[in-house]
């Protein structure tokens, strides 16, 4: 670990030589493309909280110096917060109409990780010069096991056509690969699942999605398979667990210590509820025992997912310790009873899962090394507000108004530590989560004294407040609080294994 440190810090710091060795010897001759003037610069990897002057030339940071800068464009940030772009590491929303709320709310790389996305290949075409932030993702477990089993190949073909017309959903996925997840493969299926995530981590996939708690019923020799290609890949395994309980979180952990394979585990909140602190001493004793696993939880007290999914299968009641009342329909913004329960399932779509408990939430956001994620939903009006303002509810309720954290540390678990996580398998984030020369000029600019969200459970999704500036690539995509037309800066997050 010490050693990649060390090559990453003699890689920016050879691209700030070569590149712009003649501003630091002429500094006050030279004219940036972009300045920043006059804002409190935080940097969570140097610890650098003071107020500075960035220049910027083309996609990267050029110079950070308390001393005036020339600029073609000159920006006055004063009394503004200048912090790396915000990085989601589990979105579910695959277009630019989630990536403007994500923008709103700060976030300069959006990633699915958790899920997967199927075809990755023909995914990625269709996404380039056309994505408003930084995209990317993992590949899908459940959809290359889908792709092995013979009599399934009538979907794998209509999953395919959607992919390469742009219009894959993840409801639509999901919907389709649903008959085969509780059917057990032979040895010649499971051989063949594990060369279809090899192939899709060469299309460019980062890291392998597993999901489990959507095929409760898989075979824990399966899984154990699948964890084992990942550590002799080394590959991140972002798990979702099987049940929403302590004994499924020792399930997954007890996968990435036997086959060494490095473990992200999702939103630690909705898959503990009231035993998160157990969950996190966990996860912190794996680390110290130089275990690579790391976990991320969203800021709301409610989770959503489709109503058809395993997750509500006999006995989710119990599992959940709620009942119909405690599910919104994201539809309607009704809450659900037995009847409309049974009717809706029928029919498919997304409910909102009132199930956990302020404190819980307080706990995963304090404790150390836990990242920022909001498993942001594909959008609809009612949808879960955590699709919108993950980052800027952080920011005014955590750090602001109940000072749970303080901002530097907000920023360093929405910034570096996501970018930390994934640039030893991503090399694009290398040079992301950071405010230092050399880096991409992903940048977020807030008003530390107004940020917050707006979107709610009743009212639906709404732009965050206090997020006045956002730059992609060194492009600004949301400029005086408004989204800037006509730009699509966003460039493809691969894994490493792409060919």
């Amino acid at each position: 670990m010490k050693e990649k440190n060390l090559l990453q810090k003699i890689v920016l710091c050879f691209i700030s030589i070569i590149s712009i060795c003649p501003i630091a010897a002429a500094q006050s001759t030279t004219e940036y493309d972009i300045v920043l003037t006059g804002g409190r610069v935080i940097d969570p990897e140097t610890k650098l909280d003071a107020i500075k002057n960035v220049g910027i030339i083309q996609n990267r940071i050029a110079q950070i110096s308390s001393e005036p800068l020339k600029g073609k464009e000159v920006i006055n940030v004063s009394g503004l917060v200048v912090a790396p772009g915000f990085i989601d590491l589990h979105i579910h929303g695959r277009s630019n109409k989630e990536q403007e709320y994500q923008l709103h709310d700060g976030v300069t790389t959006a990633l699915e990780l958790e899920w997967g996305i199927e075809n990755l290949k023909e995914w990625y075409t269709t996404r380039q010069s056309k994505a408003l932030i930084n995209y990317g993702a993992s590949v899908c477990w459940p959809y290359e096991r889908f792709k092995a089993i013979d009599k399934y190949k009538d979907g794998v073909s209509k999953l395919y056509q959607r992919s390469i017309k742009g219009e894959s959903t993840i409801e639509g996925m999901t919907n389709t690969i649903l008959p085969a997840s509780a059917e057990p493969l032979t040895e010649q299926e499971m051989s063949k699942t594990l060369s279809n995530i090899k192939s899709s981590l060469a299309e460019g996939g980062i890291g392998i999605g597993v999901p489990i708690g959507y095929l409760p019923k898989t075979n824990p020799t399966e899984m154990y398979r699948v964890y084992q290609l990942a550590g002799e890949l080394n590959a991140l395994v972002f798990s979702h667990v099987r049940e929403p309980n302590i004994i499924s979180i020792q399930e997954v952990i007890a996968d990435a210590i036997l086959t060494n394979a490095p473990l992200h585990i999702v939103h630690i909140n909705s898959m503990s509820l009231g035993q998160i602190q157990l969950s996190l001493d966990m996860i912190q004793s794996a680390k110290n025992k130089g275990f690579d696993i790391t976990t991320e939880l969203y800021p709301y007290t409610a989770g959503s997912t489709l109503l058809q999914s395993a997750i509500f299968n006999d006995g989710w009641q119990d599992k959940m310790a709620i009942s119909y009342g405690d599910l919104q329909w994201v539809a309607t913004g009704e809450r659900l009873t037995k009847e409309t329960f049974e009717s809706y399932r029928k029919t498919g779509g997304v409910a909102i899962i009132h199930s956990m408990k302020p404190e819980w939430i307080k706990t995963g956001i304090a404790a150390p090394g836990v990242i920022i994620a909001s498993d942001g939903m594909p959008y609809a009006p009612l949808a879960h507000p955590r699709t919108a303002g993950t980052f800027s509810r952080v920011l005014g309720k955590y750090v602001r108004e109940e000072k749970v954290i303080d901002l530097v540390t907000a920023i360093e678990k929405m910034t570096f530590l996501p970018a930390k996580r994934l640039e030893g398998i991503a090399p694009m984030m290398r040079y992301k989560g950071r405010i230092q020369i050399g880096a991409d000029a992903d940048i977020t600019i807030f008003n530390p004294n107004t940020v917050i969200d707006k979107a709610t459970f009743d009212k639906g999704l709404a732009f965050s407040e206090g997020i006045e500036y956002v730059m992609v690539n060194g492009v600004f995509v949301l400029k005086n609080v408004k989204t800037v037309e006509n730009v699509f800066p966003g460039q493809p997050g691969y894994g490493k294994y792409k060919k």
